[in-house]
């Protein structure tokens, strides 16, 4: 008896303790239960009811914990993938400061040049409209399904990019755009990627972005910014560039 209570304990703490997906986890646990209750034919009904209790408990508390679990890493990966997107775009709009005098970023043909559907309504600084844009319109955009259309593809140059549909770079179920100025952005964003996209960790998530024009001159001059999103999320799954 004890020995059989030990077993199921110890099989519980080392398969629920590892990083594992959910269903596999508990499919795994109940595996394990039911060859241990075979080979103990020593075993009453009784315990093997009680067994099969526990387990349907596990299941029932176990399921919305890994839930949050795949989430918060699926979260935290994208992140990490935006990051490396807004480093490609520092380091082009540093290069482009350096050879040009000002710098801009991919799609952006002068540093006063929008990509996107986001420009600078007359008199409006590139700060003002920045912060605008953030706390009443990207804040209302919680999913893919959502009106994206300001935003455009960072790895997908049109609807038929093939690289970009077997890559997963792009949701065509979403309104995201293509760039359409005479300078591709996405095109910019693949060579710096050794001509490879970048897909989301979530299934109705892609990677898109857009750009405020600078503004201003002199001392008053400021900077374009960037922001890109993941789709899945873009009111959650986003993060600003400002040079």
């Amino acid at each position: 008896m004890r020995s059989f209570w030990h077993t199921f304990f110890c099989i519980v703490y080392e398969t629920t303790n590892r990083r594992t997906e959910m269903f596999k986890t508990i499919v795994n646990i109940i595996k394990k239960m039911f060859k241990k209750v075979k080979s103990n034919r020593g075993n009453s009904l009784a315990e093997f009811a009680i067994t099969t209790a526990m387990m349907a408990t596990l299941a029932t508390t176990a399921a919305p914990k890994f839930g949050q679990v795949g989430a918060g890493a699926k979260e935290k990966k994208t992140i990490a993938n935006i990051d490396k997107i807004l480093t490609v775009a520092n380091n082009y709009y540093n290069q482009t400061l350096s050879e040009e005098g000002k710098g801009r970023f991919p799609g952006q043909e002068k540093y006063d040049v929008a990509v996107g559907g986001i420009d600078l309504a007359e008199g409006a600084s590139t700060d003002e409209t920045l912060e605008a844009y953030l706390e009443t319109i990207l804040d209302q955009k919680a999913s893919y399904t959502s009106d994206l259309a300001e935003f455009v593809y960072v790895f997908s140059t049109a609807v038929d990019d093939d690289d970009a549909l077997q890559g997963g770079w792009m949701n065509l179920e979403s309104s995201v755009a293509f760039d359409g100025n005479a300078e591709v952005g996405a095109l910019d964003f693949k060579q710096d990627f050794g001509n490879q996209g970048i897909s989301s960790p979530f299934q109705d998530g892609s990677y898109a972005y857009l750009v405020i024009p600078g503004s201003g001159s002199g001392t008053d001059a400021q900077a374009p910014v960037m922001v890109v999103v993941d789709t899945e999320n873009p009111a959650k799954l986003f993060k600003t560039l400002v040079p």
